[in-house]
């Protein structure tokens, strides 16, 4: 049984469902749900229940999972105990948003874990970070991944889904996605961006009369805007930081709002490149982390 099963499954329980757990993997539902199968007769038993319209896992899977999961800290504090130090220099592009956010944690982690290593951080698009990838000027780089996959010519490692909210200035009162856009002009998040894109359509299909004067990217001067009572606005979540600056409402959109794929992306070529492959570690720590301070940021913002 290849050890990536056992991340699927752990893929699946975090997102509560096949589909889910194919999205964070970056496969197909169906090569989720025949990896699952194919743990159940590694087993001898199953891992779901299939009796009701939607399958849900069983507390075998849990079990599994959570044995699994130790396992794997375990090999991976082993591996860097045991091989030798990593050094050199690894250039690592990183969107905007992101440098605030996931850029600190990880390089704090990769420091302590890898004293050795120089992180060069390369702030960019996600469009121009993937064309210096490709020509190698850049070794890595934590970006959106597109919603087609990306590129196959390149390795793409799941990080995190990162949901889209609807942010109101902090004085309004309307409880509804249609109502807040019927009582404020939409700010828009750059359409030239993926995530820009999902909340446009995700506006189109909830508010199909909202009207739109600004677009802009930067999710900071987003949120600086709708604080001021100038409008509303569907981007990724924001940050504590950001939202101690800038308080404005948080309201999310659902169990099946609209959110964007955060990936690590290197070289096919750099799969087993020890420096890649260390700065990928430091990222999926930092990515843990941060986890939970999206959550907060959200709480707080809900209850000002």
């Amino acid at each position: 049984m290849k050890i990536e099963s056992f991340r699927t499954l752990n893929a699946v329980l975090r997102g509560g469902s096949f589909a889910a757990g194919a999205a964070d993997m970056n496969l197909s539902p169906s090569a989720v749900s025949l990896q699952m199968k194919q743990m159940e007769e590694y087993f001898g038993q199953p891992l779901f229940d299939r009796s009701a319209l939607q399958v849900r896992p069983n507390a075998f899977a849990a079990e599994v999972d959570a044995v699994l999961q130790e396992a794997l800290a375990r090999l991976d504090e082993l591996r860097r105990r045991s091989t030798p130090a990593v050094e050199g220099k690894v250039r690592m592009g990183i969107i905007e948003p992101l440098q605030v956010t996931l850029l600190p944690p990880l390089l704090r982690t990769v420091r302590e874990r890898y004293p050795k290593l120089d992180v060069r951080p390369v702030r960019g698009r996600v469009a121009d970070l993937v064309e210096k990838l490709k020509r190698g000027e850049i070794d890595a780089a934590i970006i959106v991944q597109p919603e087609t996959g990306g590129s196959s010519r390149l390795a793409w490692t799941p990080l995190f889904r990162e949901r889209l909210v609807l942010i109101a200035p902090p004085g309004s009162r309307e409880k509804t996605v249609a109502e807040l856009f019927r009582r404020h002009e939409w700010i828009r998040f750059d359409k030239s961006t993926v995530g820009g894109r999902i909340a446009a359509r995700y506006v189109a299909q909830h508010a199909p009369h909202a009207r739109c004067r600004l677009e802009m990217q930067s999710l900071a001067a987003l949120t600086a805007l709708v604080s001021e009572g100038l409008g509303v606005c569907i981007l990724p979540e924001p940050g504590r930081n950001l939202l101690d600056v800038h308080p404005v409402r948080v309201l999310p959109l659902g169990k099946n709002g609209p959110c964007r794929q955060i990936s690590f992306v290197s070289r096919l070529a750099d799969q087993e490149n020890r420096l890649v492959q260390a700065l990928l570690d430091g990222a999926q720590s930092a990515a843990g982390e941060t986890a939970a301070d999206r959550a907060g940021g959200q709480a707080a913002a809900a209850n000002p």
